[in-house]
């Protein structure tokens, strides 16, 4: 009878890591800004070193760190997520899912479409207006230049 052991100790540095920062995710923010305010007093570049752990490891200014994770996983959804989702086997339900999926995103497409054409009306109506103003303001100046006249020997439009 052969028994096997592990020659590797079990554990080691990255699960003690990975079991600290459980640990401060279950205390919350403040256990990290903390753990960050001692790391600056023992030694400024530990502090450093977990402030960039927080802003671009932890994001520390999602709502909480325990929480994050869990939201991640719960709300991951997207239109192929939910177009691939496994059948419910009600044969009639997963018809209405996919037939509602379809039409939601035809909505969708009407509406982004019709967003578009709201904003090019707009900028074209904002374009009309200054061109508008801008003519008043040559016609107002001309009036007002009349008696000097254009220059002898200039075109239409020169300066």
């Amino acid at each position: 009878m052969h028994s096997t052991t592990d020659t590797a100790r079990p554990g080691g540095i990255r699960s003690t890591l990975r079991r600290g920062e459980a640990w401060l995710d279950a205390k919350g923010k403040w256990a990290w800004i903390t753990l960050m305010i001692l790391g600056f007093v023992i030694n400024p570049l530990v502090g450093l070193a977990v402030l960039a752990y927080l802003i671009w490891g932890k994001q520390i200014f999602a709502r909480s760190c325990g929480q994050r994770r869990q939201h991640h996983q719960d709300h991951a959804w997207d239109r192929q997520a939910l177009r691939n989702a496994p059948t419910t086997g009600n044969r009639a339900f997963d018809s209405y899912k996919a037939e509602a999926l379809r039409r939601l995103e035809e909505e969708q497409a009407a509406f982004e479409a019709f967003l578009q054409r709201l904003r090019t009306s707009k900028d074209k109506i904002e374009f009309d207006s200054f061109m508008e103003d801008r003519a008043r303001t040559a016609v107002a100046g001309g009036a007002s230049d009349a008696g000097a006249g254009p220059e002898a020997g200039t075109r239409p439009g020169e300066y």
